[in-house]
């Protein structure tokens, strides 16, 4: 059986018009990450889903009620899913790293799979357990349709695995806006992945996008 998973990144929270990297830092929404969620909840009004997870970051946390306004299903806190845990490069700010940290702030830029934070997570542990944590989720699912709601770079590692099947993959995958939505099939019986769609934010009107209105594009963009 087929189990279909809606994979959501957060909406806009400090560090994301602030510029720092929020890593496990857990930030407050923004007034615009709020309007997001107003689309966000609209967008999954009629669409069938049957479980909800999230990281249990306050702004996953949110994201995922406002997905969930109109289903009332039990919301399950999953760890996992929480997003890279950027060490000492937590709350600090992206302007900064190239004198701060040159060597690894060029692996953020040129290859993030050799990417880890001082004292942090490296790139390969977020690609690796979340392959482990979606896969389990699309198990204890299978043939239903849930909701999964996670972070930037978190989301990003996992959609490289099903795009690519690599990390090496992260580049080709992009930043997804805030509340972009990927649509992605696994075959219980073939253990395997089939993306259907990826970090669509059409939702979104052009004044409450995010990445449109963002400096990220000159550091590479930063990880949520």
């Amino acid at each position: 059986m087929v189990t279909r998973i809606y994979l959501v990144r957060h909406a806009e929270a400090e560090g994301n018009v602030k510029e720092f990297f929020q890593g496990n830092i857990d930030t407050q929404l923004t007034e615009k990450g709020t309007q997001q969620l107003e689309c966000l909840s609209a967008r999954f009004k009629d669409v069938p889903f049957e479980a909800v997870y999230a990281s249990p970051l306050r702004r996953a946390i949110l994201t995922a009620e406002a997905v969930n306004r109109y289903h009332h299903l039990p919301l399950s806190p999953e760890y996992e899913l929480r997003e890279i845990n950027g060490g000492r490069w937590e709350g600090k700010k992206w302007a900064d790293f190239p004198s701060l940290n040159p060597e690894q702030y060029l692996h953020w830029t040129n290859d993030m799979w050799h990417f880890c934070a001082p004292d942090g997570e490296a790139m390969t542990e977020v690609y690796d357990r979340m392959i482990q944590v979606m896969g389990r989720i699309a198990r204890e699912n299978e043939g239903r349709t849930v909701a999964v709601i996670s972070h930037g770079c978190a989301v990003r590692n996992f959609l490289a695995y099903v795009e690519s099947g690599t990390i090496e993959g992260l580049p080709a995958v992009g930043w997804s806006d805030n509340t972009a939505v990927s649509l992605m099939e696994y075959d219980c019986e073939k253990d395997s992945w089939k993306l259907i769609f990826k970090n669509d934010a059409s939702h979104l009107p052009e004044e409450l996008s995010t990445l449109r209105k963002s400096n990220w594009n000159q550091y590479e963009k930063e990880s949520k």
